[in-house]
């Protein structure tokens, strides 16, 4: 009997699982999953606590819910990967032997890797919204404030869900207007990229609402330190920023096991063939989801397309076949907007995101690039896809792994 061990249970981790029990023979393979967490959470959930949208039951749920039951869990902390004797050391002392493994550990947030970020004022006047804790804390802090300078700030990219924190901004514009209180905050976006977002044309689309919804960007902001003690946050040229709240997406790093692995990049992401999946650690090695270092949006879409595409390729590797290179860095989000409307982006390695229709070429039903309360619906009906769907390792009906070009406009100079 061969042993596949997948590491993380996560979104990357439990799609994964799901996807090999319905292909690999059960007198062949062992499926063995190690994590040290009980709690699988519904992560795009995080988004709406703060702002009572969702409560904190309605993202939380066991992470054994989602394992077939063939599936043999190890409930312990994970020290590190031995590559060259194909084995994992957990923090018991314990090993498990692999021949083949999947890293899925995905990357957390590290508000230690910023000066004053976590020091006194942590979770009083300087909040995150990408962890539960946070987001929970987050929820009481705007039950009672009472106003003032609102900072919605990036620490560093890569990050979780690059377009979460242009999200917050919004729907913190209409949270204060429903509260007859937007007069009363001063909304900022900080970011280190040059604008909004990473591609042109979205960037345009993004930063006309900001301005629609008179949120002021402070682009090209490398943060140094913050100082809690007087609101402030200072860049590394000298120039700082003051803020009465501060609502921080922190550096976003892989998990330290893969540190002491002694084969990450800076910030601990697996070196991984950004088509094929495999990792460029060792040819039985394959990565997925936020664990990787490709340049693709660390987003649960994006797991969702690997996910497909990588079970393939394990197959093929199992049978000695060659990978296929067949991932493109497809992703598709939904960006709430705020006031029941929401925009949809759908694009790739090499295409940013287009105006069009998606999924269908002529009707959609939903529109590219342009807000809407029907994407907004589809955003807000993606956590029973997600619970139904994505974590069985269901089919979704029109959506491919490789993006398609059906129903997106192209500049005509580009065609």
């Amino acid at each position: 009997m061969k042993n596949i061990v997948i590491l993380g249970s996560g979104t990357a981790g439990t799609m994964m699982a799901n996807h090999l029990t319905k292909k690999l023979q059960k007198n062949q393979w062992q499926i063995t999953l190690v994590d040290q967490y009980s709690s699988h959470y519904y992560q795009p959930g995080f988004l709406f606590i703060p702002f009572g949208t969702y409560k904190p039951e309605d993202v939380k749920r066991t992470v054994e819910e989602f394992l077939p039951k063939s599936v043999h869990l190890i409930k312990e902390k994970i020290d590190k990967i031995d590559k060259d004797t194909d084995t994992v050391l957990l923090s018991n002392g314990k090993t498990v032997s692999y021949d083949l493994l999947i890293i899925a550990t995905g990357c957390k947030t590290a508000p230690e890797e910023v000066i004053g970020m976590k020091d006194d004022f942590w979770y009083k006047t300087i909040f995150d919204f990408y962890t539960f804790e946070g987001s929970c804390a987050l929820a009481k802090k705007l039950e009672t404030w009472e106003g003032g300078k609102m900072v919605v700030h990036i620490t560093e990219m890569p990050i979780k869900c690059p377009v979460a924190p242009l999200e917050f901004a919004f729907l913190a514009d209409d949270y204060f207007t429903k509260k007859g209180m937007r007069d009363k905050v001063e909304i900022s976006y900080v970011t280190p990229l040059s604008g909004a977002f990473t591609k042109e044309k979205c960037t345009k689309a993004l930063e006309y609402l900001l301005e629609e919804k008179n949120i002021k960007i402070v682009p090209d902001f490398a943060v140094e330190r913050i100082e809690g003690e007087n609101g402030k946050m200072y860049e590394y040229g000298g120039e700082s920023v003051d803020f009465d709240l501060l609502v921080t997406v922190p550096t976003n790093m892989g998990d330290e096991c893969i540190l002491r692995s002694g084969f990450g990049d800076d910030l601990n992401y697996v070196p991984t063939d950004k088509h094929t999946l495999q990792s460029k650690v060792k040819d039985n090695i394959f990565v997925i989801g936020d664990a990787t270092n490709v340049p693709a949006s660390k987003a649960g879409s994006v797991a969702h397309f690997q996910a497909e595409i990588l079970t393939e390729n394990i197959m093929n590797y199992m049978e000695g076949k060659p990978l296929k290179p067949d991932f493109d860095g497809h992703a598709n989000c939904f960006i709430e907007t705020g006031k029941g409307k929401a925009l949809l982006i759908d694009f790739n390695y090499e295409t940013e995101p287009l105006k069009g229709k998606f999924p269908f070429a002529v009707v959609g039903p939903l529109n590219l690039l342009e807000e809407s309360t029907f994407n907004h619906f589809g955003k807000m009906a993606f956590k029973w896809v997600y619970w139904n769907m994505l974590l069985p390792a269901r089919k979704l009906p029109f959506i491919t792994p490789k993006m398609s070009t059906a129903g997106k406009i192209f500049d005509k100079e580009k065609v």
